[in-house]
C-alpha cells in the first residue's frame, strides 16, 4: 500500500504543476520521462529512473547561472 500512496502523491503533484502552468519545466519533463520508465518488464527500471534525474556532463561550466543543483539532463 505504500506504493499506492506514493503514486497518489505523484498524481496530485502533477495536477498542481498543471494548474500552475509549469508543465514545460525541464524538471517536470524529466519526471514524466522517469514515469515512462516504469512501464515494462526491464529489471533495470530503477537505474533508468535515476538516470533521468542525473547530470551526465563531465566538463565544469565557467560560472554558475543559478544557485543550487537542478540535475536533470536529456539523455
Amino acid at each position: 500500500m505504500d506504493a499506492r500512496s506514493k503514486l497518489i502523491d505523484l498524481a496530485a503533484f502533477l495536477d498542481r504543476v498543471q494548474r500552475a502552468g509549469q508543465e514545460g519545466d525541464f524538471r517536470v519533463k524529466a519526471l514524466k520521462e522517469a514515469i515512462g520508465c516504469l512501464d515494462g518488464a526491464d529489471p533495470g527500471r530503477a537505474r533508468e529512473v535515476l538516470l533521468r534525474f542525473s547530470d551526465l556532463t563531465t566538463e565544469p561550466i565557467e560560472r554558475a547561472t543559478i544557485q543550487g543543483a537542478v540535475g536533470a539532463v536529456a539523455i
